[in-house]
């Protein structure tokens, strides 16, 4: 169970650097809006926010790939802090932004958790 975790774990983190590139480098590009449906001029008039955001996941990303790198007992209460933040910001996502996150955020982040508690 614990390499099942592991494998989640990273697929989660993989996610985030995803979104991080989405977000940050090629908003303003044909990925980036066709993601959102935006026209250039409304990815050039929200890019600094999209950034911002993308910034944040990164920070999800490291902590996720800190907690698969690190020794336990660091590496597991990594994973639980980051895996939770995950579920919380794609909750609040779906709430506030687009219902779709909670699908493609919170729902693997959750996948993930419960892998990694099951395993610990």
């Amino acid at each position: 169970m614990e390499t099942v975790a592991n494998v989640l774990v990273g697929l989660v983190a993989a996610l985030h650097v995803y979104i991080l590139v989405m977000e940050i480098f090629l908003w303003q590009k044909k990925p980036g809006r066709g993601l959102h449906g935006f026209d250039p001029e409304m990815a050039r008039a929200t890019a600094p926010m999209a950034a911002n955001q993308g910034l944040y996941n990164g920070f999800l990303a490291a902590g996720l790939i800190w907690g698969l790198i690190a020794a336990d007992p660091t590496g597991y209460r990594v994973q639980i802090f980051s895996l939770v933040c995950v579920v919380i910001a794609g909750v609040f996502g779906a709430a506030t932004a687009n219902p779709r996150i909670l699908i493609a955020q919170a729902l693997p982040g959750a996948l993930a958790l419960a892998a990694v508690l099951v395993a610990g």
